[in-house]
């Protein structure tokens, strides 16, 4: 029998707490304190997996009767990663190299539980259509979304209908958590919903 039914999410990210909420969860936050990889060159599915793993292994060490969700998100084109834009003209580089084109969302779950030795992974992917976008697009949309904080420098439920053409796939997987997956994952994990 489990003796505790908390959960924990090793993210600050705002997008992933309004997320988790929507499913009515009573959940924790606690950032895991973790040096992310983040190579342009690696393989999306593996570095969102490991980034996952790193965070959700870092909190539950802490706190080892806790069910500890761990989640990353990238974007993936022309086989380059995207990460988090250094800046603004890396922003626009980002949203001019996605002008026009499919790309790939990928977001890594990882869940642990110390005390039972649950351990899981889990990898989501969404495909997102860009409009082709004018040099004077791009700098509307970067003065009115903050692009910073955004893998591949875009926010899908941010003023959408400038940027995107269509999405195939879980939207909330593009948000940076896939809902409709976490909450199966969460069942499968034994956590009460």
């Amino acid at each position: 029998m489990l003796s505790s039914n908390r959960l924990i999410l090793a993210s600050a990210s705002p997008r992933r707490v309004e997320l988790l909420s929507r499913l009515g969860v009573k959940f924790e936050v606690i950032p895991a304190r973790v040096t992310e990889f983040e190579d342009p060159t690696a393989d999306p599915k593996y570095m969102v997996t490991h980034n996952a793993s790193l965070k959700a292994d870092w909190v539950a060490n802490l706190y080892p009767d806790a069910l500890v969700l761990g989640a990353d998100t990238t974007v993936f084109i022309d086989g380059t990663v995207l990460n988090k834009p250094a800046n603004l003209a890396d922003s626009k580089r980002m949203l001019r190299k996605l002008s026009g084109k499919t790309h790939t969302v990928y977001t890594g779950i990882a869940m642990r539980r110390i005390s039972d030795s649950l351990t899981l992974n889990e990898g989501i992917s969404s495909e997102v259509t860009f409009k082709a976008l004018t040099d004077e697009e791009i700098d509307s949309y970067v003065l009115k979304v903050n692009t910073l904080d955004k893998a591949g420098a875009y926010s899908i439920q941010d003023h959408t209908d400038m940027i995107i053409e269509c999405y195939s796939g879980s939207f909330t997987n593009i948000m940076g958590l896939p809902v409709e997956e976490t909450k199966q994952i969460l069942t499968r994990c034994g956590h009460s919903l």
